[in-house]
């Protein structure tokens, strides 16, 4: 059975989703649809699909799909792009939002310009599970675990640009040490305010940004006493602002920009 479906090509420091309204479209299989429309050369190319739907908890829920096909718990990015959207298409008139996800429920409070939003900051939560970690292997690489509702690995570099996210990425993101796969950080820390970071991302292999991960940089770079509690994020795509509360919530301030828009056929 084919039959049209309307979507949205948003992205957020480079970190791009394709964007579906579930109210709107239901999408039967979204891991097979997530592999076929973000291949860049036969689909829509992205990095993998968002859901938006309704919620009984909240304003609306967020599912994620990465790239190949595999779930994910949270997205900073995509988080800051579905309150863009929802706001910008008149789906809610709040500038406070809150998202059902599978970490939970987030608030995202909306900066906006007369109809348009020019920035969102999400509440991800607090750090969870943060300890220091050995690796062995073909990468015997120390660092820092945590979780910001999804898995992270933090690496300390002495030079972002020299690491090699596409060689030791995959390898660890499957390693035994982590059961449930997990995302890669290489970790430059600037100064005291500022951080550069290159990831690869759990499914969806090397990104220009990745929300959770900008957030587990600070938090790890924070628990290290290698940076403060406000820092500025540096990733190949863009830039985020990371805010530690005295509560030690981590506060999320970024871009959230809608490349365009389409029509493709769901043949799946």
């Amino acid at each position: 059975m084919e039959r049209t479906v309307k979507f949205t090509k948003m992205q957020g420091a480079g970190n791009d989703y394709i964007y579906v309204n579930t109210m709107l479209y239901e999408i039967p299989s979204p891991e097979a649809a997530a592999r076929k429309w973000s291949c860049p050369h036969t689909g829509i190319g992205s990095d993998g699909l968002v859901l938006i739907g309704r919620s009984d908890k909240a304003d609306f829920s967020m599912r994620i799909f990465n790239a190949d096909g595999s779930e994910a718990r949270m997205c900073g990015n995509a988080s800051r792009c579905i309150g863009k959207y929802v706001y910008e298409k008149r789906l809610t008139d709040k500038r406070t939002v809150t998202l059902d996800t599978l970490s939970g429920i987030r608030t995202l409070y909306l900066g906006t310009c007369g109809d348009k939003v020019t920035d969102v900051c999400v509440d991800m939560g607090m750090a969870a599970d943060i300890r220091e970690l050995s690796l062995d292997g073909p990468f015997p690489y120390n660092g820092i675990s945590l979780s910001m509702g999804n898995p992270h690995f933090v690496i300390f570099t002495d030079n972002a640009e020299k690491a090699d996210p596409e060689k030791a990425g995959p390898v660890i993101e499957t390693h035994p040490a982590f059961p449930d796969r997990t995302n890669v950080e290489f970790v430059q820390v600037l100064d005291k305010r500022r951080i550069r970071m290159r990831v690869w991302e759990r499914g969806s292999g090397i990104t220009k940004a990745c929300g959770t991960g900008a957030c587990a940089a600070a938090a790890a770079s924070a628990f290290a006493g290698l940076a403060g509690d406000e820092v500025t994020v540096v990733m190949d795509g863009g830039s985020l602002g990371i805010r530690i509360t005295p509560e030690r919530h981590i506060m999320m301030t970024g871009p959230a920009v809608t490349v365009f828009e389409g029509e493709i056929e769901y043949d799946i």
